[in-house]
């Protein structure tokens, strides 16, 4: 299988996989009856973050894989996909809004991880998880602060 069919495939795989489970499990009225915190940003600005996002992740994941299939950055990718693509089900299916703050302290782990480990063998790739890192982060607070409201 060549490169480009390869980046085809996590791209499906990050990119579709996240808009699935967005859409499976989009904020409702349980969602809209919560208090939230004055920081918490509208609704329709997810969708567009987290689509770039989604394919930031994507690429760094495929440039690791192309370089290093079994290594540490690897790993760490596929358990920050993992825990990304768990949370919203624990946190909007479930209304676990305790386990939810964990499932993103652990995914933020698992970002802070990756990039520390394919720093050394793919800047780029480090580099991409960045802007990821500062979304997640936000997005642990404001887990935290509509848990401690609610």
């Amino acid at each position: 299988m060549n490169r480009i069919v390869r980046l085809i495939l996590f791209l499906v795989l990050v990119v579709g996989g996240g808009l699935a489970i967005g859409f499976l499990t989009a904020p409702g009225e349980w969602y809209a009856g919560l208090a939230k915190p004055s920081f918490n940003p509208p609704n329709w600005l997810f969708a567009p973050v987290w689509t770039v996002l989604y394919i930031l992740i994507a690429i760094a994941g495929w440039r690791i894989f192309e370089r290093d299939r079994g290594g540490w950055p690897m790993r760490f990718w596929w358990a920050q996909l993992v825990l990304n693509f768990a949370w919203s089900p624990v946190f909007f299916a479930a209304h676990q809004l305790g386990l939810a703050l964990v499932v993103i302290l652990l995914l933020l782990a698992a970002i802070f991880a990756f990039i520390a480990t394919a720093w050394r063998k793919d800047r780029p790739a480090a580099w991409m998880f960045v802007p990821y890192a500062v979304w997640v982060a936000f997005a642990s607070a404001l887990n935290a602060s509509i848990l401690a409201l609610n």
